[in-house]
C-alpha cells in the first residue's frame, strides 16, 4: 500500500460506503460542472480553461515537428484527468511523456520492419520469381503485426490503469498480454473467414479478454459482453454495400439511358453527376450504417462491464457519435486545423458525459492494487494513441 493510501484511511471513516442508482453526467457548461451531487461521474473543466494548455501544446508539437507531441499528451490527461470526478473524488493521471516517447522508439522498431517487407520486400521476391515464398512470408508477416497490434493494444489499456489513480488506488495488470497477442490474430481471422459473419463475435470475445485480465484495487474486472444483440446491425452492414451498388448500377444505367438518347454535352455532364451522387450515397450510407453498429457495440460492451459491486453503463447512440464527428469537423475545418488541439478534450468530455456506474461500493474494502508497478516502457501502443476503450 502507497503512502497516499495510507494518509487516506488515517482520515476516513473505518465503514464508509457510497451507494447510488446509475446516473450519468449532464451537458457541459462554462458555469457549473457536469452532472450533479448524485451522479458516478462528471467532468467539470471548461473550454477556456483548457485553452492556453492546447494552445501551447500545439505550437510546441509544431516547434518540435511533432516530438512534443507525448509531453502534450501527458499534460492533456493530467488536466483531463483531474476534472473528472468519480463518485466522491477526482481521477490522476501519473503517466509521463518520457514513458510515451520511449514506447514510440519501441513501437518504431518493432512496426517499422515488418511494414517495409510488406511495402517493398514482398514486390522484390515477386518479380523475381519468388511468388511462393512471398506469400508464406506475407501471411507470416501480417500475422506477426496483428501479434504485436494485440500486445499494444492490452497493455495500452494496462498502461493506462496503471497510471490512473483514485483514492490514491490505481490499476494494472500481471498479464504480459502475450495469449491476447495470439487471440488477436486467430479470432478476427476466424470471423473474416466465416464470410465476415463471426465478426461481432471476435470483436466482443477480444474485449472480454481484455479487460476480464485487468484489475483495479482489489477487484477484477468482469465482461461479458455477447455478440447476438449485435448480429442485426451487422448483417445491415455487411448487406448495404451489396444493394447500394444494384440500386445506383440501375440510376446509373437509367441516367445513361436518358443521356444518350438526349444527347449533348449536358447528357454527359447528367451522367457523370450521376455517378458522383451513386459513389457518395455509397459512401455516406455505409459510413451510417458503420456508425450504428459501433455506437451498438460500445453500449454492450461497456454495459457488460463490472468492477466489484459496481456496474458500469454507456448510452451514446448513433445521433451523439454524429454529432461529435460533425462538430470535430466543422472545429478543424473552421479554424483551419487549429482545432485538432481540441478533439482530446472534446473526445474525453463525451465518453464522461455518456459514462455511468450503478451498484456500491465501500471504501475500507479498498486496498491498493498488487500488481507490479508498470515499466516506462510498457506505453509503447499509448505512444499512438491506441485507445484504452
Amino acid at each position: 500500500m502507497d503512502h497516499r493510501y495510507r494518509n487516506l484511511v488515517a482520515k476516513s471513516s473505518p465503514k464508509r460506503q457510497h451507494h447510488w442508482q446509475g446516473q450519468r453526467g449532464q451537458a457541459m457548461s462554462d458555469e457549473q460542472p457536469v452532472g450533479g451531487p448524485g451522479d458516478a461521474f462528471a467532468f467539470t473543466a471548461t473550454w477556456r480553461d483548457y485553452l492556453p494548455i492546447a494552445a501551447s501544446n500545439l505550437l510546441l508539437t509544431i516547434v518540435t515537428i511533432g516530438v512534443y507531441r507525448f509531453w502534450a499528451k501527458a499534460r492533456e490527461r493530467r488536466y483531463l484527468w483531474s476534472h473528472t470526478r468519480f463518485i466522491d473524488d477526482r481521477l490522476e493521471w501519473t503517466g509521463t511523456g518520457k514513458e510515451m516517447f520511449v514506447g514510440f522508439l519501441i513501437a518504431m522498431a518493432l512496426f517499422t520492419p515488418p511494414i517495409l517487407f510488406l511495402r517493398f520486400g514482398f514486390q522484390a521476391m515477386v518479380l523475381r520469381g519468388q511468388a511462393g515464398p512471398a506469400a508464406v512470408l506475407f501471411v507470416a508477416v501480417y500475422a506477426f503485426l496483428l501479434f504485436v497490434f494485440g500486445i499494444a493494444r492490452f497493455r495500452a489499456l494496462r498502461y493506462r490503469l496503471a497510471r490512473s489513480y483514485w483514492h490514491g488506488i490505481r490499476g494494472g495488470s500481471d498479464d504480459p498480454g502475450f495469449r491476447y497477442g495470439w487471440s488477436a490474430v486467430w479470432k478476427p481471422l476466424v470471423g473474416f473467414l466465416a464470410l465476415g459473419l463471426m465478426i461481432p463475435w471476435s470483436m466482443v470475445r477480444l474485449w472480454n479478454e481484455r479487460w476480464a485480465a485487468m484489475s483495479f484495487g482489489p477487484y477484477r474486472f468482469e465482461s461479458n459482453a455477447m455478440a447476438a444483440p449485435l448480429m442485426l446491425r451487422w448483417l445491415l452492414l455487411l448487406i448495404s454495400p451489396i444493394v447500394v451498388v444494384l440500386l445506383g448500377g440501375l440510376v446509373a444505367a437509367a441516367i445513361g439511358g436518358a443521356a444518350m438518347v438526349a444527347g449533348g454535352r449536358g447528357g454527359m455532364i447528367g451522367v457523370v453527376l450521376a455517378g458522383l451522387a451513386v459513389v457518395g450515397g455509397f459512401y455516406l450510407l455505409v459510413a451510417l450504417i458503420g456508425l450504428g453498429y459501433w455506437a451498438a457495440y460500445l453500449r454492450q460492451a461497456i454495459g457488460s462491464l463490472s468492477l466489484g459491486g459496481l456496474r458500469f453503463q454507456f448510452d451514446a447512440r448513433s445521433k451523439d457519435w454524429l454529432l461529435l464527428f460533425l462538430g470535430d469537423i466543422a472545429l478543424v475545418a473552421g479554424t483551419l486545423g487549429l482545432g485538432i488541439c481540441f478533439l482530446g478534450y472534446r473526445h474525453w468530455s463525451f465518453l464522461i458525459r455518456h459514462l455511468g456506474a450503478a451498484g456500491e461500493v465501500d471504501l475500507a474494502e479498498v486496498t491498493q492494487s498488487t500488481t507490479r508497478a508498470p515499466r516506462e516502457a510498457e506505453g509503447f501502443a499509448d505512444a499512438f494513441d491506441f485507445g484504452a476503450i
